[in-house]
């Protein structure tokens, strides 16, 4: 080759490496602008706590979950094998605290044969829309306290502290409540100022600890107690002597989450373990529990029951019996039965994975038992454990309940991913932490939004399936209005398979 001819070609070579270097850098450049103007999207957006504390990398998450459906289609785990919430059940509750829509396509991918599961029966004249009415009002311990508590609400925020969760997840929580008219339950860990700041009805419980009503011996203060009772939307107080996930072990609240002000509001040392006992040293039996229930009712003048996983159940006829020799003014205005459904931040998973019994036995033994003994419409059956999804409301008001509370339903509608971090202070969308860089993903007033539409869309689903049963509204339902598969995988009506017993004639 002339060397004239190397001379161009080196030339050449020359001006396409330049040509190339300089457009590599500009697609670079604009491969950061990209990336800082995603940055400066994702930490100003307030409506996904997973981007704004994982700014870019955080968008992968959603990414994976959609093209995770095509993987799980044809290699993993299919949308109703995952635990211990599936996906099916997970994406309802985060398409209805969203409000989007929630109708899906070309059939259902639940089986119909699964033992255990229920089957609402349609009717032939299902209620038209124009006949359809409110949700009853149902008012708790009307005529046996100074201020009854009345409402509509169907499915109410289960305990969950703040220490536990979040400042900005309690004060969505109160918020989204206060617009769905539901109430809220504070847990055991006491009334915060951001439980309060929105003005919903409020469910005070007492733990074995006795935080915010405890003095300094840890004793029951009817000082305390009556200073709560004095915030007008406190509506009621609930004694919990056991809970679903742990019966038997008191709350357990890390020292790294024990800050200064959840010290002050429980009135324990800041930054040390707070660990409840495993009972109330004072309620030792049925009528020292019926004491305490009558002592906190008379000093806040507000309805009082109690929370309880169902185990063993002699002491419930041991209950009723000593209601009747006391007096049905004794009783408690209700009792929310926990489960061995039910969930919590930290527990040993032995008390988690084997104690208690599931609702599906213990709704219905206790519904039975106040049947029984005369005392179902003195004593409101509250009801709770892995209740986030219409039918699972609808079952429950068809088998004798009152009123459900959800907590991980409620969390799901916040964002939860189930990134099982709740005992480790690493929530990553800042519902269980109190590092403050994970808090500040998580905007209280769009998700105060989304706990609203979550709760107002479960209520009007399951009048949905109560218009297709037939009645007009979502407390008429009962238990000729669903069928249970038997371990045949066959329908079996729910009123045979779980019959209502005759009222004892002793007590009629």
């Amino acid at each position: 080759m002339k060397p004239e001819s190397m001379d161009a070609l080196k030339e050449f070579t020359l001006k396409v490496l330049e040509i190339s270097t300089l457009l590599f850098i500009f697609l670079l450049g604009i491969g950061v602008l990209v990336l800082i103007y995603l940055y400066i999207l994702d930490v100003t957006q307030t409506s996904q706590a997973i981007r704004r504390n994982y700014p870019i990398i955080g968008r992968f998450r959603y990414f994976f979950e959609h093209i995770g459906e095509f993987f799980r289609q044809y290699f993993f785990a299919l949308d109703r094998e995952e635990l211990p919430f599936n996906r099916a059940q997970r994406s309802w509750v985060y398409r209805a605290a969203k409000n989007v829509d929630s109708t899906i396509a070309f059939g259902s991918t639940r089986p119909l044969n699964t033992p255990g599961d229920v089957v609402f029966l349609s009717c032939l004249f299902p209620t038209l829309t124009e006949d359809a009415i409110p949700v009853r009002s149902i008012t708790v311990g009307k005529g046996h306290c100074r201020q009854p508590f009345k409402t509509n609400a169907l499915v109410n925020i289960s305990g969950m502290s703040y220490g536990a969760l979040s400042v900005p997840a309690v004060k969505a929580l109160s918020h989204g409540a206060k617009q769905a008219g539901v109430w809220m339950n504070t847990g055991e860990g006491g009334l915060s100022p951001y439980h309060l700041e929105s003005g919903c009805d409020i469910v005070f419980q007492i733990g074995t600890a006795k935080y915010g009503v405890r003095d300094k011996h840890g004793e029951l203060s009817d000082k305390k107690l009556a200073k709560i009772a004095s915030h007008e939307q406190v509506r009621m107080f609930e004694i919990k002597m056991s809970q679903g996930a742990k019966p038997g072990k008191g709350g357990i609240l890390p020292g790294d989450k024990v800050t200064k002000e959840i010290a002050e509001i429980r009135g324990i040392p800041e930054g040390e373990d707070s660990i409840s006992p495993n009972g109330h040293k004072e309620i030792r039996s049925i009528d020292d529990l019926l004491d305490m229930i009558e002592r906190v009712r008379s000093v806040t003048g507000k309805p009082c029951g109690f929370k309880a996983v169902i185990g063993s159940d002699a002491w419930i006829d041991d209950l009723c019996s000593a209601i009747h020799r006391r007096g049905v003014a004794s009783a408690p205005d209700f009792i929310t039965i926990d489960s061995a459904d039910g969930g919590t931040g930290a527990a040993p998973q032995s008390l988690m994975d084997f104690m208690g019994l599931p609702l599906k036995r213990s709704l219905p033994l206790v519904v039975d038992k106040l049947v029984q003994y005369n005392l179902k419409s003195r004593i409101k059956v509250i009801t709770s454990g892995k209740l986030i999804n219409p039918s699972d409301v609808a079952w429950a008001l068809c088998m004798g309940a009152d009123f459900v509370t959800t907590a991980r339903g409620f969390m799901f509608s916040l964002g939860c991913i189930q990134a099982l971090q709740c005992n480790k202070n690493s929530c990553p969308t800042g519902i269980t932490t109190h590092n403050p860089e994970l808090q500040k993903g998580l905007d209280p007033a769009n998700k105060a939004n989304r706990v609203a539409n979550f709760a107002k869309n479960i209520a009007h689903e399951v009048g949905t399936i109560a218009h297709s049963c037939g009645v007009k509204e979502p407390r008429e339902l009962s238990r000729k209005h669903a069928n249970i598969i038997d371990a045949q995988g066959i329908p079996q009506a729910m009123s045979e398979a779980f019959p209502l017993p005759e009222v004892d004639k002793r007590y009629q």
